[in-house]
C-alpha cells in the first residue's frame, strides 16, 4: 500500500534522514518510534509533501508521491495529524472540521463525515460552536484527529498525538487509533511514547539519528533488551 524507499532528506546543508525505508500494508497500525531529534517529524513532513527528499521514492497505491504538493497528496488519500495540532484557535470546532474537507471526493460527504467524527468524539459535538482555542489539550487533539478524518483518508499519519497529554488521555487517544483502524483506515503512528505506541501496533520501526536501526512486531520490540535499555531505562 505504502512504501518509503531509501529516502534522504536535508535541511539546508544538514543531512537529517539517511536511506530510510519502510513499508505499510493496508489495515496495519505501524509505529515509527525514537527519541527527540531522531528525525521522526522530518519524515512525516516529507511524506506530506512539505519537504522534498534529496533522493529516494515515496509510493502510495503504486503511485509516486514524492514530487506532489501537499494538497495533491491529501487528494490521493493521505492525511496527517500534525505535531502540536495546528488548529484555528479563534474559530469554532465545526469550522475547524470543515477545513479538513480538502479532498475533492470527500466534499459531498461533509455532513456525514462530521457526524462520524462526532460519534467517535461525542465531546466535540457538545462543543461544536465553541472556539477551538478554548478546548482542553485532549479535546484539541481529538479535534485535530477529527479534522484529518474529514478527508476520508486511506492512510492516516499521526505525529506525536500523545504530546502534552496526561497518561489517562494518552490511553484514550491511542485507544481511538485502534478504533480508527477497525473502521478501515491504515495508520502510521509517530510517537516518543514507545511503550504505548508499540502495544497497539502490528509492527514498528525504531529511528535513531536519521536511520532505521531496528524493526519488528510491536510485541517483539517491547521485549527487546536493547530497546528496554536505550528507551525504557530498564
Amino acid at each position: 500500500m505504502f512504501e518509503l524507499m531509501k529516502i534522504n532528506v536535508a535541511y539546508g546543508d544538514v543531512h537529517i534522514i539517511r536511506d530510510v525505508s519502510l513499508q505499510i500494508q493496508k489495515g496495519e497500525i505501524i509505529s515509527l518510534v525514537g527519541s527527540n531529534g531522531a528525525g521522526k517529524t522530518t519524515i512525516m513532513r516529507t511524506i506530506s509533501g512539505i519537504l522534498k527528499p534529496l533522493s529516494g521514492q515515496i509510493v502510495f497505491n503504486e503511485m509516486r508521491m514524492d514530487q506532489l504538493r501537499p494538497a495533491q497528496i491529501v487528494n490521493q488519500g493521505i492525511s496527517q495529524v500534525p505535531e502540536g495540532r495546528k488548529l484555528f484557535g479563534s474559530l469554532s470546532v465545526e469550522f475547524n472540521l470543515e477545513m479538513g474537507t480538502i479532498k475533492k471526493t470527500a466534499r459531498p460527504n461533509k455532513r456525514a463525515n462530521m457526524e462520524k467524527v462526532f460519534t467517535l468524539f461525542p465531546v466535540l459535538a457538545e462543543r461544536r460552536n465553541q472556539f477551538a482555542g478554548s478546548l482542553s489539550g485532549g479535546e484539541q487533539q481529538m479535534l485535530a484527529i477529527g479534522r484529518a478524518l474529514m478527508s476520508q483518508p486511506q492512510l492516516l499519519i499521526m505525529d506525536e498525538p500523545s504530546l502534552g497529554l496526561s497518561p489517562l488521555l494518552v490511553k484514550n487517544i491511542l485507544g481511538t487509533v485502534v478504533m480508527i483502524r477497525q473502521d478501515g483506515t491504515t495508520v502510521l503512528l509517530v510517537e516518543q511514547n514507545l511503550v504505548q505506541a508499540l502495544r497497539i501496533s502490528d509492527r514498528g520501526y525504531v529511528l535513531e539519528t536519521g536511520r532505521i536501526v531496528q524493526t519488528g512486531t510491536g510485541a517483539s520490540l517491547l521485549q527487546d533488551e536493547e530497546i528496554k535499555r536505550k528507551y525504557l531505562g530498564i
